[in-house]
Order: C-alpha cells, then structure tokens, then sequence
C-alpha cells in the first residue's frame, strides 16, 4: 500500500519544482473546478479509469493551493475530519445530512 504522507511530500515537491507554490491561487482555484468536472463527468459515464484519475488530480490540485495559501494539506484534512469524527445525521435521499440541518 502507498504511504499517503511520503506521496504528499512527492505531490509538494513537485509543485514547487515548477513554481506553483509561487502562482496565484485564483488559477490553483479554476483549476480545481476542472478537475472536479472531470470527476463529475467520470461518474456520469460511469468511467472508473477517469473517477480513479480526477480524485487523485483533485487531491494533487488541493494539495498545491492549500501551499499557496499557507497550510499543509495535511492540516485541512485533520481539521475537517475533527470537525465530523462525532457529526450525527441521517441519510436523507442518498445525501447524508447532519443532525442541526435536519428540519
């Protein structure tokens, strides 16, 4: 199995080896939505080689505007993931919902 951290540190070193640690966010930005479309389309069409593919450019886009920014990729995800660890909710349609935006 791939470790996770070691491909990160791969991810940002790459980055900054071609100055995108250095561009302008906005763009980091535009090109996150691509890739998201992308994701979007691979799951329309059912396509696993394209999900597969456009998950891992999203995580390689976000790791690279969450530099641009300031933070480690690293401590977004923690950060969100501590944010949900104990969320309550229910499925609500395929969608799940937490509990304070259940009506």
């Amino acid at each position: 199995m791939p470790n996770l951290n070691a491909t990160t540190e791969l991810i940002r070193q790459w980055g900054i080896d071609r100055g995108l640690d250095k561009a302008a966010p906005e763009k980091q930005m535009l090109k996150l939505m691509e890739e998201v479309g992308e994701l979007a389309e691979g799951l329309a069409k059912g396509d696993g080689d394209k999900i597969l593919d456009s998950i891992g450019d999203t995580y390689v886009v976000l790791t690279n505007l969450s530099e641009q920014l300031g933070f480690r990729v690293e401590d977004c995800i923690e950060r969100a993931y501590l944010e949900i660890a104990d969320r309550k909710g229910e499925m609500v349609n395929g969608v799940f919902v937490k509990e304070s935006d259940l009506p």
